[in-house]
């Protein structure tokens, strides 16, 4: 049952017409409330992952639980349809459970707050936010076990609860969540600074309603969601065909040492209806790498990326949700069922940007983006100083991102939004180590018209002894190109040891340990090409070698030849590669994975990679039984 809100004043809001120009004003307003949200938090909050790399994100919903500006969408519509108790004037409620939310969040790490805004006690709207915590206990320090079994290996998991209750903090529950963290200063710094930024959007909101009046507020608001429906309805209408395009990838292993793991997914159009399909994609795996998608939640991923992709200048919101359905079979990779460990879902979250790039751009190849999101890989060290103090670092790093239709993709760089790398300054003045290179790799990123990205080689010289963990992918797949572009490089780490040794790490392991003055060198994957790279302008060409981004051997991937000097083009030479190329290779392909098979794929892991293939999947018995059963043709809930 719903939850039941209470309010004192029932007056019901009227819709009333507003004129372009106010729903303009008022929208401005809202969005630069939700990015005073994230000046409030950044200034407050003390763990790098919130503070430096932005890892939270924002919003502020109508009434319905609706976001009208924002980052992430679907938080507070289901938590209201989930959630069975009362909503009053002063309460903030928190999770971390992904399971309680229907995987609005989708591991313990990130603390959910949602708290309702109340003017002259009637409800008006709503703001959330959630953040990345650095540690909630677990297993093992920064709470992302590779090797869990069940989500109760995790941390501390918090089901929907009133953490203010009448404006009241009811501290005996948050003594029970920050005794069982490994980083309590942290983490209670974090938790307030996201109760300043809801509270400080809960102000702006009343300030709007104030100077407007409340029905046009409200009314407002719901102008904003018609508007971003009914530009949505002619995108999906001119970019989603009716008949079904289908697109799969893989998640390279599970940190168990088996994989890959296949994501499928179908999308095609029924009248303005866009429907995506999961049917396909593997039973969830054993480890952690499995990713409960909210169905809202991946609304938000489609819209996202097609706004971007076709029409940036539509404003995102949750408007266009009726739009769209999507279909996840329970029992897989992306829809596991309770208890499944959760932690490690990183990957299967960054693949399905590529998964989505794939499938949109079937139906429009003029728009394609090449693979290159694939992953948001995750590094920690912790351990105890010199002095004894406990330190403990959790950072995401970033790899190539994907060739464009309309230009390079960046190097070393986040997809997501508002995401910064954590300054080396940083991460040298708080913790032991230090960054002895920070490099792009050359000709990492796949070669096109449109180059890919670059990936990042970051050299980490530990000055403690310590423990550290990497959570990575893409080592085994190849970020892919389109129309003609080649795949990117793949992930790859190795740890040259203070002897001069020299070990090949596997892309996901924990616990490994490290002494003063060794050095991890984690290069990250580059962003597919996008394009014939045959057609880039031999010009672009010889800058990126200059500028250090392209080797001359790595030129002539491109059919320019770079005379001896390394920094003037062969023109003749050039001419007679280019030529000789488009001959030998035949038609561009669609997309270039870089192989035919997974099958051909683990046959040369041991020779490309240095490591050893990966196994068959192992799955367990109930999600082998519903598996089966979907088979056959029976319906499972």
């Amino acid at each position: 049952m719903p939850a039941k809100i209470i309010q004192r004043n029932n007056k019901a809001f009227k819709k009333v017409k507003v004129d372009t120009v106010t729903i303009d004003i008022i929208e401005s307003a809202l969005r630069n409330a939700r990015f005073e949200m994230d000046t409030v938090l950044f200034r407050t909050a003390m763990s790098p992952g919130i503070r430096e790399q932005h890892d939270e994100f924002p919003m502020i919903a109508n009434v319905e639980g609706k976001m009208v500006v924002g980052q992430f969408g679907s938080f507070i519509w289901g938590f209201m349809q989930g959630y069975e108790g009362t909503i009053e004037e002063g309460d903030i409620f928190l999770t971390n459970d992904p399971y309680s939310v229907n995987g609005a969040i989708s591991h313990s790490n990130d603390w959910l707050m949602l708290m309702p805004i109340y003017k002259q006690k009637r409800l008006i709207a709503w703001s959330a936010m959630f953040g990345h915590m650095t540690d909630v206990g677990g297993k093992v320090p920064g709470s992302l076990p590779t090797d869990a079994r069940q989500i109760f290996e995790e941390g501390i998991r918090t089901p929907p609860v009133k953490i203010y209750q009448g404006g009241k903090l009811q501290e005996d529950v948050l003594k029970i969540l920050l005794h069982n963290c490994r980083l309590p200063h942290w983490n209670l710094s974090d938790f307030n600074a996201i109760t300043a930024a809801l509270r400080t959007a809960g102000i702006r909101c009343i300030e709007i309603a104030e100077r407007f009046g409340d029905d046009v507020f409200y009314s407002s608001m719901h102008e904003m969601l018609e508007r971003n429906k009914r530009a949505m309805r002619e995108l999906i209408k001119r970019t989603v065909p009716e008949k079904k395009q289908y697109f799969e990838d893989y998640v390279c292993d599970d940190g168990l040492n088996m994989g890959p793991y296949k994501i499928a997914c179908s999308m095609w159009r029924e009248g303005d209806k866009c429907i995506f399909d999961f049917a396909g994609t593997d039973p969830q795996s054993i480890s952690s790498i499995n990713f409960l998608l909210n169905e809202e939640m991946f609304k938000m991923f489609a819209g996202v990326y097609m706004i971007m992709v076709f029409d940036p200048q539509i404003l995102f919101n949750d408007g266009f949700y009726d739009l769209m359905e999507v279909r996840i079979p329970a029992g897989t990779l992306l829809k596991p069922l309770k208890p499944a460990a959760l932690s490690c879902r990183t990957h299967a979250l960054g693949r399905i940007f590529d998964v989505l790039g794939g499938l949109l751009g079937q139906g429009n190849p003029q728009f394609m983006c090449a693979a290159g999101f694939s992953d948001s890989p995750h590094f920690m060290y912790s351990g105890y100083d010199k002095n004894g103090d406990w330190y403990q670092l959790y950072q995401i790093t970033f790899g190539g991102i994907p060739g464009k239709p309309f230009g390079d993709g960046p190097d070393g760089h986040s997809l997501w939004p508002s995401f910064t790398n954590v300054p080396n300054e940083f991460l040298e003045s708080y913790f032991p180590l230090r960054i002895d290179i920070y490099e792009t790799i050359p000709d990492s990123g796949g070669p096109g018209k449109n180059r890919g990205g670059n990936g990042l080689r970051i050299g980490y010289r530990f000055l403690e002894p310590g423990e550290i963990s990497i959570h990575d992918d893409r080592w085994l797949t190849y970020p892919w190109g389109v129309n003609g572009g080649l795949p990117g490089a793949r992930s790859r780490k190795t740890m040259v040891r203070a002897d001069g040794s020299e070990q090949l790490l596997e892309s996901k392991l924990d616990r490994v340990k490290v002494e003063a003055g060794d050095l991890l060198l984690a290069d990250t994957w580059g962003g597919g090409g996008c394009g014939d790279p045959l057609e880039r302008e031999a010009e672009k060409v010889r800058f990126d070698v200059e500028a250090g981004l392209v080797t001359a051997e790595g030129a002539r991937r491109y059919g320019v030849v770079i005379k001896a000097d390394g920094c003037s083009i062969d023109a003749a030479a050039t001419t007679a590669l280019r030529k000789r190329m488009a001959t030998e290779r035949g038609p561009a392909q669609l997309f270039d994975r870089g192989f035919e098979s997974i099958e051909e794929l683990k046959a040369r892991c041991k020779s490309d990679t240095g490591l050893e293939p990966p196994r068959q999947p192992q799955f367990t018995k109930w999600a082998k039984r519903i598996a089966e059963e979907r088979r056959k043709g029976v319906k499972v809930a």
